[in-house]
């Protein structure tokens, strides 16, 4: 196998900037929720401060957070997990003037012939040959397979084809997936789709509608809580395929969370908002390949929670692949958009690309 992680370039901390840049200015928060005049938010990059004469690099950063300094480390804290007291980095500066730096420029990337000053088919679009990615995502998912951890953030359509749930399937039952990130309808609709053979009431493989197939999502979730779980629905109704199904077989934990409009919902889904997102967190902490599929909210969610950059329990720091798949230009931009510059879109319907991939990975 060609596949190699790009390299991290670590700072030259012995060059004049960094060696007469001052100490990063600490404040302490004059309440909670609520940080110093002038703080300092984090983004998607490493970033380093300078304190008592020492780099310290955050090391589980994520975007629009706060670096809160304690017993010798950088912490990264959401504003609604700040306390008084808590000590944060003010300065809003990124090349060590406040002894902040912010690295952008942290992996070796590939060459590429820049000096053309135009040049068509910049973007990510319908008409990107998509050929280049996949064989690159091939790879990258067998490493990961061995050496990383997997993280799928998926939508409902995810479960509306036969193929694409088999095929998922087959991608769990191989080792392709750490954990799945989702919501109440992705669940609903793979559990319907088990227990009824359709999603949305319309039949999982030929798409006709079911008489009455209106009711099946939620005579689907109505069982289920009859039973009181997923799992337990999964081991008395006999379920004994789809998404929702290997997950629990494989042990792979799955997160789902609710929203306004859920029906039900499901026992599983977390109803309170910040439950969910620091479960969310717990996961995206330990991933580095997250893909996306169909879900532009649940994707830029994640993505506002995923860094460029992930530091191993070895204290390797390696990039993280960060893909969105969607049939749509306007999501896969709208991530790139919202701060996760370094996602990677590919423009298809999921049921192509879930089938794509296992096909060239499980077969």
């Amino acid at each position: 196998m060609s596949f190699k992680l790009q390299e991290y370039i670590e700072p030259d901390f012995s060059m004049e900037e960094f060696v007469s840049a001052p100490d990063a200015v600490l404040m302490p928060c004059p309440k909670d929720m609520v940080a110093p005049e002038n703080f300092h938010a984090t983004s998607i990059f490493p970033e380093y401060f300078k304190i008592d004469g020492q780099w310290i690099l955050a090391e589980e950063s994520r975007m629009d957070c706060l670096p809160v300094y304690e017993n010798g480390k950088i912490f990264i804290r959401e504003f609604r997990n700040l306390k008084k007291g808590d000590m944060v980095v003010v300065g809003r500066t990124e090349d060590c003037e406040e002894g902040i730096f912010v690295h952008t420029h942290c992996f070796v990337q590939e060459e590429f012939d820049v000096d053309k000053p135009f040049s068509f088919r910049q973007g990510r679009s319908r008409e990107t040959g998509f050929g280049c990615d996949y064989d690159a995502l091939y790879e990258i998912m067998e490493h990961e397979k061995k050496y990383g951890n997997i993280l799928w953030v998926l939508g409902p359509a995810c479960a509306f084809d036969n193929l694409a749930r088999k095929a998922f399937s087959s991608l769990i039952d191989n080792g392709y997936a750490d954990a799945v990130l989702a919501g109440n309808a992705l669940a609903t609709h793979d559990l319907e789709a088990a227990y009824h053979g359709t999603a949305l009431g319309a039949d999982i493989y030929n798409q006709r509608h079911h008489y009455n197939g209106h009711y099946n999502h939620i005579d689907t979730i109505n069982r289920v809580n009859y039973h009181g779980s997923i799992e337990r629905f999964i081991r008395e109704e006999g379920i004994d395929e789809g998404i929702i199904y290997s997950c629990v077989k494989n042990n792979v934990p799955f997160v789902l969370n609710g929203s306004i409009r859920d029906d039900g919902p499901l026992p599983e889904v977390l109803e309170h908002t910040y439950i969910g997102q620091d479960t969310m967190r717990s996961y995206i902490k330990k991933a580095t390949t997250v893909i996306g599929m169909a879900t532009t909210l649940h994707t830029i969610a994640t993505g506002n929670m995923t860094p460029v950059f992930r530091v191993t329990s070895e204290g390797v720091k390696r990039p993280i692949f960060f893909y969105i798949v969607d049939t749509t230009e306007f999501a896969v931009n709208k991530l790139s958009d919202r701060g996760s510059l370094g996602s990677r879109g590919i423009v298809t319907n999921v049921q192509d690309f879930v089938c794509n991939l296992a096909k060239n990975l499980t077969e």
